[in-house]
């Protein structure tokens, strides 16, 4: 007597509106992406691959902003438990409709996949483009967009029932944007290792905060750098101690202040570039960074460092007027595009590399 095979997977669970209600039609369905699909899809289908081999490990990469993308093998049950977790803090159930517009090839847009396969969502994949959600008509429950994709889609989140920002700092111009759409908005906190996001900040609405809340069975410590301990005893083996430095509020939720290994020492006081960036923010819409130069009495010197086509010199020379003293940039440098990584985050390390070698050079 055959054995039937039962598919890995939740019974709601689609693929652009596609049921699969046994292993073999995925199978088939995954060969013809291989074969036939866009990037996007052929990565789709190597993904679903890793996922539903025998394996209980897969391999991501992290996302590269502190230097090189390192591999990480990630845990198949903790995955699952993370989607779970995502499901029950946005109310989000089985048959519930979700965009994926981000690439395979980090955490975010495999978690997508997750969630998806293990709550039952009907999951309408896409290229990973800049104006992703502006191309299509349907509503979404949930979608997930990096910064760069939301200022290109802000538009049309009349479609969306819940939104997800992650993967870089959200120009205060963007969200000052979202107060006006209906759209549940939320900034989100995680990495790699802790599966996508284990804290969520709210970033419209009546429940607007500066502070990041806690997902279920998460919760977080300082160490003596004031860096954040997440403790998730289901996703971690063991608390993970960040260099992201914070104002701890409770064990369940904090402000993010900027990270350790960033912070410029000018003078004998310390600061965080993101904190300098937020208040200028207030006044200088535009991408621009601030960072560091080595300085024979300061040891370092603040510098403001922009791409050659955002904001004016002027307006940033006003806006700099605004900080105190001691926080105003020494001068601003324009250079020709800035090291990003895939997701749209700043590479601190290598901007400061690049400023190094532009003034030895000037």
């Amino acid at each position: 007597m055959s054995v039937v095979q039962r598919p890995k997977w939740h019974p709601s669970f689609k693929l652009n509106g596609l049921s699969f209600n046994h292993p073999q039609e995925l199978e088939v369905f995954l060969s013809e992406l291989i074969e036939q699909g866009d990037a996007h899809e052929q990565d789709l289908a190597e993904f679903l691959n890793q996922w539903l081999d025998e394996s209980n490990e897969l391999t991501a990469h992290t996302s590269g902003t502190t230097g090189r993308p390192k591999p990480i093998s990630l845990n198949k049950e903790k995955m699952k438990l993370s989607a779970r977790t995502t499901g029950e803090f946005f109310n989000l159930g089985s048959n519930s409709t979700a965009l994926l517009c981000l690439p395979l090839s980090f955490i975010a847009g495999k978690m997508m996949v997750v969630r998806a396969l293990v709550l039952g969502w009907d999951l309408h994949v896409v290229a990973p483009t800049k104006d992703a959600l502006t191309k299509y008509d349907a509503h979404y429950d949930l979608v997930a967009l990096v910064p760069h994709q939301l200022a290109h889609c802000y538009r049309a989140l009349d479609k969306v029932g819940t939104l997800l920002v992650g993967g870089g700092v959200l120009p205060q111009s963007l969200e000052e944007k979202l107060q006006f759409s209906s759209t549940k908005a939320f900034a989100t906190y995680g990495m790699t290792e802790t599966l996508t996001h284990v804290a969520a900040r709210r970033l419209n609405g009546d429940q607007r905060d500066r502070m990041y809340r806690a997902m279920p069975q998460v919760s977080f410590g300082l160490d003596r750098r004031n860096c954040l301990i997440i403790h998730a005893p289901n996703l971690l083996d063991k608390p993970l101690v960040t260099n992201d430095i914070v104002r701890l509020i409770d064990a369940q939720s904090f402000e993010f202040l900027g990270r350790y290994d960033d912070l410029i020492n000018s003078g004998g006081v310390k600061y965080a570039p993101e904190v300098l960036e937020q208040k200028l923010r207030q006044y200088v819409s535009g991408p621009f960074y601030i960072s560091s130069l080595a300085h024979p009495t300061l040891g370092e010197q603040i510098v403001l460092v922009k791409d050659k086509n955002g904001p004016s010199d002027l307006a940033l020379e006003e806006g700099i007027k605004r900080l105190e003293v001691f926080e105003q940039p020494k001068f601003i440098l324009n250079l020709d595009g800035l090291p990003m990584t895939e997701t749209g985050k700043i590479k601190r390390k290598a901007l400061r590399e690049r400023i190094r070698q532009n003034h030895s050079a000037s």
